[in-house]
């Protein structure tokens, strides 16, 4: 999938190559090095393919979800922060480009992620991160969502949020905030 019409180097465009001890594609012609998971989600990893292949099973089969903790334990990894990293980047790969915007009922709302912290609180916080969230309702089910993180909750911010992911003519529900 990589290269559908063979190896081609991304440096001169060569498409001989040779492979080296460490699996390195090197070409032939200016001797670059090129990892198959360069590129990917799997890119630096230094742990081998069949972990995160078994990562990528229970990422995408478990009715309840996997959270660090779990895939940590499942894999047996040493680190909590490989195995938060390991969730993190086919999140990344599930986000479709030009998809198409939420349509019908959208109710839209705006939250804070931080922890609890002194000072301002809610949408006057300064230390949080801000997240607006909108999803489609079909009757009692939930249905499509989008969220994006913003800096904060006027009303220029908020109108290009729901422009840019809800289509004209839904029928948008809010909490009242004058934003």
């Amino acid at each position: 999938m990589k290269w559908p019409d063979g190896f081609q180097c991304l440096k001169c465009g060569h498409k001989n190559f040779w492979i080296s001890a460490k699996g390195l594609y090197i070409c032939t012609r200016c001797e670059s090095p090129l990892s198959l998971m360069a590129g990917t989600v799997m890119h630096g990893t230094k742990k081998p393919l069949p972990y995160w292949f078994k990562g990528m099973w229970w990422f995408t089969t478990r009715k309840s979800g996997v959270n660090a903790v779990n895939l940590k334990d499942l894999l047996g990894l040493c680190s909590y922060q490989t195995a938060w990293s390991w969730l993190h980047k086919p999140n990344q790969c599930n986000i479709r480009q030009g998809r198409e915007r939420l349509k019908g009922i959208v109710e839209v709302d705006e939250f804070v992620v931080g922890g609890q912290k002194p000072g301002k609180w809610g949408r006057g916080t300064n230390s949080k991160t801000i997240v607006v969230a909108a999803v489609e309702k079909r009757g009692k089910k939930l249905g499509r969502i989008r969220l994006q993180v913003v800096p904060d909750c006027s009303g220029d911010i908020l109108e290009q949020f729901v422009s840019t992911n809800v289509a004209p003519g839904s029928r948008v529900i809010t909490d009242g905030w004058k934003g």
